[in-house]
């Protein structure tokens, strides 16, 4: 099903393109310039449709969530800005060709005439701001951003895509009326933003209305990682399953503006929850500072880092860091048989085995088997693990004998999280046999 749903928004490119060759699109096709101008077009029908999808994705629609993940969905999400962004840079260079050859101007030249055209001023803002957009997502870009920095830019899509709409009626002409055309647009574009306006607006605002949660202290874990302890109202309705997270807003005048994505670290009950939060930054740290009383604002439960995604009869489970805190939750909330679960911690030193002994206390009292690691990641051998086990001829399939028989959740940091998946992949375990959460934006 997951793979079906991410093959139909790819193919969905396709449709809006035979979607424009079918309503007389193909029989433009009748000269140089005509032929260059078409494919600009083309371009920029297939490169809007992206964007439209990747708004959708960004949506957290329920149904997404729970068919392909909150994982899944940003990695298509990002996978399609690149392709995008080209294909609407070469809907515009295409164009100004196009119209340059039929006029007998060069395309430089043309850029005037074009911006003398209603509302295409406004669509080469549009363009601009997606351009920032998908350069502030690059992997060597984001890094040189905070969280709350990034997702103020990334903001920009909507805007975006609100600029480009109106050309698409006065120039584009594919928004007239008895065509196909028309009928899939304005459905693609009431979806796109009607997801956006639910599911990111109206649902978390009722939800926090109806949930009031509030903060009633924090505890200190270790340096630099705080559990923020939080009461509400029916907070079991919520739905929530081990291993999910929220989107949390704190309302303090140095917290409201932005909002951070952190899993429970302990299953709700009707009026109490808990995350735990680990210092990454001035928001994170912000966070962890807030005081007893402040009202909190909540986008969620996501993701399928759950019990419920479960396929094999027995569990495996890998965390590293901060990657512990839904991990705990997971445990507190999976069903199984004494002997079924084995559980390996994994931290760089001693400071970072964060709910290290809640974690232990839920195994020994569930029949887990729990292993603990703790060292620098290994230079040899399974490198993600520390270097003297490796050393030792410790692997992944020595840690979890039934590995095969297993659904394996890994939850840490990417890189570190990747080379885990590469053994795992490597001993012949099923892609959807492997769960992760990785603690990146």
């Amino acid at each position: 099903m997951s793979d079906l749903l991410v093959t139909a928004l790819w193919a969905s490119g396709a449709a809006a393109a035979a979607l424009f060759l079918a309503a007389g699109g193909a029989a433009q096709f009748t000269s140089p310039a005509t032929v260059v101008t078409s494919l600009g077009i083309i371009m920029g029908l297939v490169g809007s449709d992206f964007v439209l999808v990747m708004l959708v994705l960004a949506a957290r629609v329920p149904l997404i969530d729970r068919t392909i993940g909150h994982d899944r969905a940003v990695a298509v999400h990002r996978s399609l800005g690149k392709p995008a962004l080209y294909l609407l840079l070469a809907h515009g260079a295409l164009l100004l060709v196009g119209y340059g050859m039929s006029s007998g101007y060069d395309p430089i030249a043309e850029i005037g005439p074009m911006l003398a055209l209603p509302d295409m001023p406004i669509a080469f803002i549009g363009t601009a701001l997606f351009i920032a957009v998908v350069v502030t997502s690059l992997v060597a870009v984001r890094r040189k951003f905070s969280y709350e920095g990034w997702h103020l830019v990334h903001l920009l899509s909507y805007l975006a895509v609100a600029f480009a709409l109106p050309h698409q009626f006065s120039v584009g002409g594919i928004l007239s009326n008895g065509t196909g055309q028309r009928v899939y647009w304005i459905a693609l574009y009431v979806i796109a933003f009607g997801a956006i306006i639910t599911y990111r607006f109206v649902e978390p605002a009722v939800s926090s209305l109806r949930h009031r949660i509030t903060v009633t202290g924090a505890t200190a874990v270790s340096p630099g990682v705080a559990s923020i302890h939080l009461t509400g109202r029916n907070l079991r309705r919520l739905g929530t399953a081990g291993g999910q997270f929220f989107i949390w807003r704190f309302w303090t005048k140095k917290t409201w503006w932005h909002a951070h994505p952190i899993s429970l670290s302990a299953m709700p009950t009707d009026l109490t929850a808990r995350i735990t939060v680990r210092d990454l930054g001035a928001g994170s740290s912000r966070i962890a500072m807030v005081s007893a009383g402040t009202r909190v604002s909540i986008e969620g439960p996501y993701g399928l880092f759950t019990d419920t995604a479960r396929t094999a009869p027995r569990l495996a489970i890998v965390a590293s860091g901060i990657g512990v805190t839904p991990v705990r939750a997971l445990l507190e909330h999976a069903r199984f048989a004494p002997g079924e679960a084995t559980v390996l911690l994994r931290a760089g030193s001693v400071a970072e085995t964060y709910l290290w002994d809640e974690i232990g206390e839920i195994c020994a009292a569930k029949g887990a088997t729990l292993y603990t690691m703790v060292g620098h990641r290994s230079r040899v051998g399974s490198r993600w693990m520390p270097e003297a086990d490796a050393r030792r001829g410790v692997t992944i399939s020595s840690v979890f004998p039934h590995l095969a028989e297993s659904d394996l959740y890994l939850c840490g940091p990417t890189q570190w999280l990747g080379l885990v998946e590469d053994e795992a992949r490597a001993t012949g375990l099923p892609a959807h046999q492997i769960h992760s959460e990785r603690f990146d934006w």
